[in-house]
């Protein structure tokens, strides 16, 4: 693990930003359903709901709009993926060089963890309006109207009406889903990485299916603890001015009119992503940074 902390800052960015592209590809048609199932509007009876699942949703989507249609929304996020994903390793590899003054001395599971979390904080800022516009942008798509151009005329109009605080709405929720749920998604990425390394080998030489399989299972417990407060930020993202007073009262509502189960709606989605676009994220940033480390080792 010493011999991460090494890593200079701005290989760490470089790569990040090649990890974040690789999620984004591989992982943002099932982000969309994920949206669509968790913001659909409510329905008396089970058979006049808009989409009964995962697949349902996809087919329509499909037959509606095309297979482009899944990419809705990527603007914003691709805007932003690739500085968020390189500050978001960027703030676990400070995190762990704050931590950890003596290279030669592993850092504890709780360290890790903190390290992590601080990535969480960093990538916040430009994870929330990122993430508003992208909601508001997958929602108007599958309502059929279209009250905005694109990202950056949906950016514009939000700011224009309410200012910044409307384009960072969610901001709250969004820390509360991303700065423990990073924590863990690196803890158990290094954990993980450490486990499958045979005795007596380095970590940097893990193969290309390990890889895959810790990314994936970062990824999977990653989304674990981040759905119910995702559900709770796509509401209060998509939702009329005036709605919902926060984030307490998205929760009181949620759970008033669809108990506690509408806490992990989007939950197959979120799962069939979650493990080939983390795995995908880990694979893109672990061939980014040795390609770096080949071409520029003085960088």
């Amino acid at each position: 693990m010493g011999e991460e902390a090494r890593v200079s800052p701005l290989k760490n960015f470089v790569a990040g930003g090649v990890a974040g592209a690789c999620l984004l590809l591989a992982g943002h048609p099932l982000d969309t359903i994920k949206v669509r199932l968790q913001t659909q509007p409510k329905a008396p009876c089970a058979q006049y709901v808009l989409y009964r699942g995962t697949y349902d949703c996809f087919r329509k989507t499909v037959a509606k709009e095309g297979v482009l249609g899944l990419y809705k929304g990527m603007g914003a996020p691709l805007a932003g993926v690739a500085p968020m994903m390189a500050i978001s390793f960027f703030g676990f590899g400070l995190g762990k060089q704050l931590q950890q003054p003596d290279p030669n001395k592993p850092l504890t599971h709780t360290q890790i963890f903190l390290s992590g979390c601080l990535g969480g904080v960093f990538t916040t800022v430009i994870v929330a309006p990122g993430e508003r516009i992208k909601c508001l942008l997958q929602v108007q798509a599958s309502g059929g109207s279209s009250r905005y151009a694109g990202p950056v005329d949906c950016a514009i109009r939000l700011y224009k009406t309410q200012g910044i605080r409307s384009v960072y709405k969610g901001t709250v929720l969004t820390l509360i889903r991303d700065v423990p749920s990073n924590g863990l998604y690196f803890l158990t990425y290094e954990v993980l990485k450490n486990f499958l390394t045979p005795e007596g080998q380095s970590v940097s030489q893990l193969s290309t299916p390990k890889i895959l399989l810790a990314g994936g299972i970062a990824g999977i417990l990653n989304w674990t603890i981040a759905l119910p407060p995702d559900v709770l930020k796509s509401n209060f993202q998509t939702a009329p001015d005036g709605k919902y007073r926060g984030v307490v009262d998205v929760l009181r509502m949620l759970l008033r009119e669809e108990g506690p189960k509408s806490l992990y709606k989007g939950f197959n989605a979120v799962f069939l992503r979650a493990f080939p676009a983390n795995a995908a994220c880990f694979l893109g940033f672990e061939m980014a940074l040795k390609g770096l480390n080949a071409f520029v080792p003085s960088l």
